[in-house]
């Protein structure tokens, strides 16, 4: 896929639902999703929590959960593109995550590994 976008964990951002709402400037859509993570998560998530460019993007948007993801975090400060890049990999805090993120986790584990360069 040409236009691919990976976040720092591994999850296809491409083909996440605010991520697409987002490129299609979906104003309805993004309060569709808020609504809708707000029942499935628990959490109150707005639509200024949704708009979403890509967590490792240099696009204006991004997604409320960015600011406190230590993972994200992780790799903007190691200058990397992805945990994949890193010569840590896998951490004890990416395994927790992937196990978590059950079968998204699985999926982001096995493009990880995809990327990994040889070190």
């Amino acid at each position: 896929m040409a236009d691919e976008v990976v976040g720092a964990c591994g999850l296809l951002c491409s083909e996440c639902e605010a991520y697409l709402a987002t490129q299609a400037n979906d104003g309805a859509e993004i309060e569709s999703i808020a609504r809708i993570w707000t029942d499935r998560y628990g959490v109150t998530m707005t639509p200024d929590s949704v708009w979403c460019d890509g967590c490792t993007t240099k696009g204006y948007h991004k997604c409320g959960h960015t600011a406190e993801c230590e993972i994200r975090a992780c790799v903007l400060g190691r200058e990397l593109s992805t945990c994949a890049d890193c010569m840590r990999y896998a951490c004890d805090k990416l395994e927790a995550f992937l196990d978590q993120a059950g079968e998204a986790g699985a999926d982001a584990r096995e493009r990880l590994e995809a990327m990994r360069p040889i070190f």
